[in-house]
């Protein structure tokens, strides 16, 4: 008998994290893009320990992983924005991202996760974006060496690094969708612009 095991998607969250950018694109990896899309993929949250992990909205949410016992393999990491990206616990962080991107795998980074992204010199090769160029280059400093590589966007796809900025979440989901080939590109497309625009016009 053959299993038909789905990929997980690892979603990391740190205290105050910022509950809404990761909503979308979470909902449309665990339901499908559009209603009755094939379900490729399994979400699952990642903090640095079990215990309840509070969002900056109030939510608590029991991880499913620790940084200790997330597993090697996956399709994607999500570094979901929020208040402790510039924390100690952030730190925490970096050799997991090393190692993602060492092995190839997409890693999504989405408001003050894209700045921790710059901060440790994973901007410095790829296209990006962030909550803007200034405040990129005033957390990251002089290990920030790519501000020919930013681009004025919400969201914007590089290779296997998918950066937005804190009111992006809808183009990072799009992006996000693409890379991990979850869909139809026009159905993924449709889906977002749904999102965005709603029924009224």
């Amino acid at each position: 008998m053959i299993i038909n095991m789905k990929q997980e998607v690892l979603f990391i969250i740190l205290d105050g994290y910022a509950d809404w950018e990761g909503a979308f694109l979470a909902t449309a990896l665990s339901t499908g893009v559009m209603p009755g899309s094939e379900v490729k993929y399994t979400v699952r949250t990642v903090a640095p320990t079990l215990e309840l992990v509070p969002s900056i909205g109030g939510f608590r949410t029991l991880p499913d992983y620790s940084f200790e016992t997330m597993p090697d393999d996956y399709a994607a990491l999500v570094l979901v924005g929020g208040t402790s990206w510039f924390s100690p616990e952030a730190e925490q962080v970096v050799p997991i991202v090393r190692r993602a991107l060492e092995r190839g795998k997409i890693v999504g980074a989405i408001c003050n996760a894209s700045v921790f992204m710059g901060i440790h010199g994973f901007l410095n090769d790829v296209k990006h974006t962030s909550n803007t160029l200034p405040y990129l280059k005033q957390y990251a400093g002089e290990r920030y060496t790519n501000e020919a590589g930013y681009i004025e966007a919400q969201a914007v796809g590089d290779r296997n690094i998918v950066t937005a900025n804190g009111c992006g979440y809808i183009e990072f989901t799009r992006e996000l969708l693409l890379l991990l080939k979850a869909d139809e590109p026009a159905r993924i497309e449709e889906s977002c612009d749904f999102y965005k625009n709603g029924y009224v016009r």
